[in-house]
């Protein structure tokens, strides 16, 4: 019999075992882990609203940085069009497009560009951050959760 054709709740039940014996967090395997201690103030990402818009300036510790692996490259133009590496363009929930700029050290703000065509490993823009801005190439994501609060 395949998995397909099995009943459902034996389907589950092989689910939950498996799940059980990984260790994993299944209430179903009796104890279920204790919440991560409270915050204890020394936050490794700090936000503040940038004013007049709908993002926020993000600003980490050195630590946070290095944890995260974050590296920056600059927006080039080449052939008289703005270029910013792949790695550096994340989507939003609606599809937009942003990079994280890197206006001074460890701090770090979401602009939005508008993508003209993808060249895998480049990102040709129709706008976009003007030449020679910092912007982040590693670790975007990573700030995104950050600036949105996915962690809680």
């Amino acid at each position: 019999m395949t998995a397909a054709n099995m009943p459902w709740k034996r389907r589950l039940f092989g689910v939950l075992v498996i799940a059980c014996l990984a260790g994993g967090p299944v209430a179903a395997c009796g104890e279920v882990p204790e919440a991560a201690p409270a915050a204890t103030g020394l936050e490794a990402a700090t936000l503040e609203e940038v004013e007049g818009q709908d993002v926020s300036r993000i600003t980490l510790t050195e630590k946070a940085a290095e944890r995260l692996g974050v590296t920056t490259g600059a927006v080039e133009t080449v052939e008289g069009k703005l270029q910013v590496p792949y790695s550096s363009l994340i989507y939003d929930a609606s599809g937009g497009t942003w990079v994280y700029t890197n206006p001074e050290p460890l701090v770090f703000i979401r602009e939005p560009v508008a993508v003209e065509r993808i060249e895998a490993p480049t990102v040709k823009l129709a706008s976009g951050p003007q030449p020679g801005t910092k912007i982040v190439t590693v670790g975007a994501a990573e700030l995104l959760g950050a600036e949105l609060d996915t962690a809680h």
